[in-house]
């Protein structure tokens, strides 16, 4: 895998933080990876639009993805939830709505594609774009909550390992 990986979206970013942020992302194993998207994504969850804040399919979504993780699920019905949380964007009747939703919606894919993982972190910042115009330094401070949340899952891992 290459770092960085291409963006997909047009964001004001920090590229080293990105980069940092890809590195880690990359070592961590498929499920803690899963956990931090979805971990990351729950902050984002409070800009859906109003309607969409109390949508089953969110907490239907979240159930699939973490029975994905527990190995009790298949690939193509963590594919059908990924489509079913994009609905969400796609109802999203604000800018910071739809892509607070593909935050969201990206995490939950991370089950099936890694790859998912830094888009989903990229729609993040994207958020915070649209919240913060031209704010690098919130930017930053997004970034930097990424890694934390990145650096505690991977040491939860390293501390799990070592029991074994």
């Amino acid at each position: 895998m290459n770092i960085p990986s291409p963006y997909k979206i047009k964001i004001l970013d920090d590229l080293s933080l990105r980069i940092e942020l890809e590195t880690i992302l990359n070592e961590l194993p498929q499920k803690q990876l899963a956990n931090w998207a979805i971990t990351n994504s729950q902050r984002f969850k409070q800009y859906f639009d109003n309607k969409l804040k109390a949508d089953k399919r969110i907490k239907e979504t979240e159930k699939i993805l973490e029975n994905r993780i527990n190995g009790t699920c298949s690939a193509y019905h963590l594919r059908k939830a990924g489509f079913l949380a994009n609905e969400l964007a796609k109802e999203s009747e604000t800018e910071i709505s739809k892509y607070s939703a593909r935050v969201f919606a990206q995490s939950i894919a991370v089950g099936h594609m890694r790859g998912h993982a830094i888009v989903s972190s990229d729609y993040a910042i994207k958020v915070i774009n649209i919240i913060y115009p031209n704010s690098l330094e919130r930017v930053i401070a997004e970034r930097e909550k990424q890694i934390v949340i990145a650096k505690q899952i991977s040491k939860f891992r390293i501390k799990t390992d070592n029991k074994v």
